[in-house]
């Protein structure tokens, strides 16, 4: 992790988010169900430089669209994002081809994510060649020195991916990332499709590479764990938005959303001789396509009120900048 605010200096924000929203369209028999699906439903969020945020939810919260939406791999449906300093959803496609080399994405699926007729050498310099960077023996040296950064024989760079493991196959995803010099590179779960001890040494390479190369992460997980060892600060999403946030170790010891509260009771615990008092969620997670007016979260919420199906609570701030959407602690409403 780094540490964001070296010498008492300000930290500085690299991305914002302002309102960002991201809806997909209901066709055929099921727009009588609703319009739309309300993926990403008004974030407001900032990553701070150097910093590893994550961001954890139930699958089918919208976390892995939200990091998409950063690098308009899908194009927001409304709001704002800005990075450093540029908005870049203002920008046409030729304006965005520098700011591509800036930002990247590690995929959840180590083999689906890689070309399987390209070579490894093409699939990690590919990046370098598009964006006309270096002569070929110059872009030869880069893959050949990416691939020893993150762990793997630069003399296996003229194999096919069907030729590594798993693992393997993640860390040419995080070379390709690394490959343009990137400042963000948005993690979409990056370990959950490996092996428990490979997990491990992923995210320590991940880890030891954001200390040598100034790296800003947004994580998206959905193990809790995972997300504690790595992050800096941690955001909870629920349907679309954001209903916590906090550093990692406020969160962990001080949850105060009930969602963030069940969560992490639910999480499990190594010491065999503790036995954790479990909070269960009631009901299923709603559907995007017709979400539960006001709080989204009241349907299942053991604290719910009248006014919670009513109106939506506003993102408020409590005490170091710990960040709750609940009308527990507040009465401010987005609505």
């Amino acid at each position: 992790m780094a540490n964001n605010n070296l010498g008492g200096s300000s930290p500085e924000t690299l991305v914002e988010l302002h309102g960002l929203r991201k809806y997909y369209e209901v066709k055929g028999s099921l727009k009588r169900a609703g319009g739309f699906v309300k993926a990403v439903d008004g974030v407001d969020l900032d990553i701070i430089r150097g910093e590893t945020l994550g961001l954890v939810g139930e699958s089918g919260c919208g976390k892995s669209t939200l990091g998409r939406a950063i690098l308009r791999l899908e194009e927001p449906t409304a709001g704002a994002v800005t990075f450093d300093g540029t908005d870049i959803l203002g920008l046409g496609r030729k304006e965005m081809i520098p700011l591509r080399a800036r930002m990247q994405i590690i995929f959840q699926d180590p083999y689906s994510s890689l070309n399987p007729r390209q070579t490894v050498g093409q699939i990690i310099g590919e990046g370098l060649l598009i964006h006309g960077m270096g002569n070929k023996a110059e872009r030869l040296d880069r893959v050949r020195y990416l691939m020893d950064k993150v762990g793997l024989r630069p003399g296996h760079i003229r194999r096919y991916p069907h030729e590594f493991s798993g693992g393997q196959r993640q860390r040419i995803g995080v070379a390709r990332a690394l490959a343009l010099q990137p400042e963000l590179i948005i993690c979409d779960e990056p370990v959950s499709a490996l092996d428990v001890s490979i997990q491990a040494q992923v995210i320590n390479l991940l880890m030891d590479l954001q200390d040598e190369f100034n790296l800003t992460y947004l994580f998206v997980s959905h193990d809790l764990s995972v997300v504690k060892h790595i992050s800096d600060r941690v955001a909870v999403m629920y349907l679309g938005r954001i209903v916590e946030l906090a550093d990692k170790h406020e969160l962990y010891a001080n949850p105060s959303h009930p969602y963030t509260r069940i969560l992490l009771s639910a999480a499990p615990v190594a010491d065999v001789n503790v036995t954790p008092a479990r909070e269960g969620l009631k009901g299923e997670l709603p559907t995007p396509l017709n979400s539960p007016a006001g709080c989204h979260f009241h349907p299942r919420c053991p604290d719910a009120m009248e006014k919670c199906s009513q109106k939506t609570p506003a993102l408020s701030t409590l005490e170091n900048g710990h960040k709750v959407r609940c009308f527990l602690y507040s009465d401010e409403t987005i609505d």
